[in-house]
Order: C-alpha cells, then sequence, then structure tokens
C-alpha cells in the first residue's frame, strides 16, 4: 500500500467514472477501494475477486476502465492460475480474460494492468482522462 500512497497524484475530476477491478485478495481490494478513489479524481472503484462476480459485473453495465490488479497480473506473468477462477476459467492468462472483457465492453474499453503497485494511480489516471501527476 506504500507505493500506491507515493504515487498519489491530485487533480482532475473523475467523479462520474466507474472502474471495476479484478484481483485476488479481498482484503486489498477493500482497502484500495477506499484509497484509490481520492487519487483518481474520484472515480468510482468497484473491486472483485472471483470471476464469477467479476463477469456479473461486465454483463451489468458498461464501465470506463476495467482494472487488473498487480497480484493477478503477477500471477498471470507467471503463468500460474488467478486466484478466484473457476472451472471455465482454468488456466487462462490475461491474453483471455482481455478478450472476454473485449466481448462484454466492447473494443474501447480501456484496460488497466501492472504488475507494479507504483503504477496503479498513474496508469488509472491515463485511462480515465486525468492529467498526471
Amino acid at each position: 500500500m506504500g507505493d500506491i500512497a507515493s504515487s498519489a497524484a491530485c487533480g482532475g475530476d473523475a467523479s462520474t467514472k466507474v472502474v471495476l477491478s479484478r484481483g485476488c485478495d479481498p482484503v486489498m481490494a477493500e482497502r484500495a477501494g477506499q484509497m484509490l478513489p481520492p487519487m483518481i479524481g474520484g472515480a468510482q472503484l468497484i473491486g472483485v475477486t472471483n470471476d464469477a462476480d467479476f463477469f456479473a459485473r461486465l454483463k451489468e453495465r458498461k464501465y470506463d476502465a476495467v482494472f487488473f490488479a498487480p497480484g493477478a497480473c503477477r500471477f498471470s506473468a507467471g503463468r500460474q492460475p488467478i486466484p478466484g477462477g473457476d472451472e471455465a476459467t482454468a488456466g487462462w492468462t490475461l491474453v483471455e480474460y482481455r478478450a472476454k472483457v473485449r466481448e462484454l465492453q466492447g473494443d474501447d474499453v480501456a484496460i488497466v494492468e501492472t504488475t507494479e503497485e507504483r503504477l496503479i494511480v498513474p496508469k488509472l489516471r491515463e485511462a480515465l482522462g486525468l492529467p498526471p501527476a
């Protein structure tokens, strides 16, 4: 969390925007949901940690960005199953997740990925059209 906080940025208004986040750790997802919005222009962050919730949310509405948390990205990079997967997504990497996101959200949705916590805020700000720090 310190790496996230150290990349804090101010400025810009994204209060009408919504980001769907797919992570692995429910505790981290909750903390990020409280910590990140002020750093990303007040955008709402909806965090999920399993595929059932993730796909249900993707079908519910259009998001301004879909964010894959660093832990999920690291599991994918290491060719390990992303925690929270199910039988249908067993063995998926971010390649398959990206394709499913585009299928459900359209080709224009911003998809944000990083293995580094310090890059979360800058990448989300960019995806939301906010000025850099």
